[in-house]
């Protein structure tokens, strides 16, 4: 029997059990259809991280107060303090030759005020060069004045979303708003930021670093963002910038600098396990649709047992019997296959229109092992009913036993 002639009695013989056959093309397609979103949900989670990262600059290392290291046993009972880091701890690390730029950050919650309204918000103490580190655009006004760090002024720049709060339609360059006691002019606007780690860009307000420090009473600093000239110049501002601190605190190494390609990069392979880990999971449906398909295929033989004498009886050999039942269950699982990936498709395009932020995309394997796999599982489960249904007796199957 030609292949074009298997492929026919296959299509009549499933559309002859129509509601058997829909309800295996239904179950192999969720299987696939689940594969295909989970993984493109888990790789949409990674593209996610991987531009939020990026938006936190270019060549960037982050300097935190501290020693992070991981030690057995239990804590001691009087540890050390880390020593705070200052202002001038973060004008030294210019004195490197790799690092082009650093920004000094104090961060606390304060309310700020005009007229009548009021909001609590985070107030983000730093320097002009915060706004080129961190990518953030002006949308009104102007950023930081390139000041010494060390002199404070009553400047403020106010993200978009606190400029509608407080102002309203009303002109915002150039009034003076309340962070606690103390009064700031408003000298610009930050573009529209939307959210980065977690931050509400549009919603906090900067100042110099120094008024910072005065405000909440703290002449320690947050962190320290520091830009390396070149991706290449990385590791040198790392080290460099490490020993600078050493030499500064008296030979203790007790600062943290995390560099943001490591971060991105322990990101990028926790969340591309995971992808694989829920496509894995999606794919065990799959299994359980093969399953499905043989346990249907195995009625479906003895359902046909007197058909099946017949084919025998006119001269169809072992082998051609065996193609036979193989072939539909194959069709039924390529057909599944296919239903899935078009209810992928349906599934993803309503999750990109809901989530339009998230980069929702299925990676290119996915579709293509889901596909395998089911018409993989269609094959290997289909084999034990076509291998029964060729082994019957053509004079007992057309008697019916």
């Amino acid at each position: 029997m030609r292949l074009p002639d298997l492929l026919a009695f296959a299509g009549r013989s499933l559309s002859g059990t129509r509601t058997r056959t829909v309800m295996m093309l239904l179950a192999m397609s969720i299987g696939v259809a689940s594969v295909v979103v989970l993984t493109a949900l888990g790789e949409g989670a990674r593209r996610y991280v991987v531009g939020e990262f990026a938006s936190l600059g270019t060549h960037l290392l982050i300097m935190l107060p501290g020693r992070t290291e991981t030690t057995g046993g239990a804590p001691p009972l009087f540890g050390e303090t880390p020593r705070d880091l200052t202002l001038d701890d973060a004008l030294a690390l210019l004195r490197e030759r790799s690092i082009r730029r650093i920004a000094p950050l104090t961060v606390g919650n304060a309310p700020v005020s005009f007229g009548s309204r009021e909001r609590e918000v985070t107030v983000i103490g730093a320097t002009h060069d915060f706004f080129p580190i961190r990518h953030l655009t002006i949308g009104s006004g102007q950023a930081l004045p390139a000041i010494d760090p060390q002199r404070g002024a009553t400047v403020a720049v106010i993200g978009s979303g606190l400029r509608r709060e407080l102002f309203g339609s009303q002109q915002v360059l150039g009034q003076w708003v309340r962070i606690n006691d103390r009064r700031f002019r408003v000298i610009g606007v930050i573009g529209e930021g939307g959210e980065s780690l977690g931050q509400n860009l549009d919603d906090m307000i900067v100042i110099p670093v120094a008024s910072a420090q005065s405000l909440f009473d703290s002449p320690s600093l947050f962190r320290i963002l520091i830009e390396a000239r070149s991706k290449d110049d990385i590791a040198r501002a790392k080290q460099a910038a490490r020993e600078i601190i050493r030499q500064r605190h008296d030979g203790e190494d007790d600062v943290t600098i995390i560099t943001q390609d490591a971060l991105l990069s322990t990101f990028d392979k926790i969340l591309r396990a995971l992808t694989y880990t829920v496509g894995g999971i999606a794919a065990i449906s799959l299994a359980v649709a093969g399953i499905l398909i043989m346990n249907v295929m195995l009625v479906a033989v003895s359902q046909r047992v007197a058909e099946i004498g017949l084919m025998k009886a006119l001269g169809a050999s072992r082998g051609q019997v065996l193609r036979i039942f193989l072939v539909e269950a194959v069709m039924l699982a390529a057909s599944g296959a296919l239903t899935g990936l078009l209810i992928a498709a349906a599934g993803i395009g309503v999750l990109r229109h809901l989530f339009p932020a998230f980069p929702l995309s299925a990676p290119l394997w996915a579709p293509l092992a889901a596909v395998a796999v089911a018409v993989g599982a269609g094959l290997l489960f289909g084999v034990l009913p076509a291998r029964r249904a060729a082994r019957l007796d053509p004079v007992q199957a057309l008697t019916g036993r």
